[in-house]
């Protein structure tokens, strides 16, 4: 069974950085995009960014030049750094595959004050 675990998250001011990591599945991981998504409290999950196999990466349009990700095919993990964090950047970060498979992980809790 698919099974994403996520990591990095906490409590940063406005403008501060983090780092989350993705433990992702072997199989999924060298075989298809995986991408980063998020949930704040009430609204839908959305695709934030996505990385491909090969290493192409897209973003959404609110975290273009804020935020990167990567990924390490040696240790199975994805990288999203996110820089100049805004309060609304505020929400549950979960990793999967894109599009998603398996069940979704516990995700990891970013909560940026003002």
């Amino acid at each position: 069974q698919v099974q994403f675990v996520e990591s990095g998250g906490g409590l940063v001011q406005a403008g501060g950085s983090l780092t989350l990591s993705c433990a992702a599945p072997g199989s999924t991981f060298r075989i298809g995009a995986i991408g980063w998504y998020r949930q704040a409290s009430g609204k839908q999950r959305d695709l934030v960014a996505t990385i491909s196999p090969g290493g192409r990466t897209n973003y959404t349009d609110s975290v273009k030049g804020r935020f990167t990700i990567s990924r390490d095919y040696v240790k199975n993990t994805i990288y999203l750094r996110m820089n100049s964090l805004r309060p609304e950047d505020t929400a549950v970060y979960y990793c999967n595959a894109v599009p998603p498979v398996g069940n979704w992980g516990q995700g990891t809790q970013v909560t940026v004050s003002s």
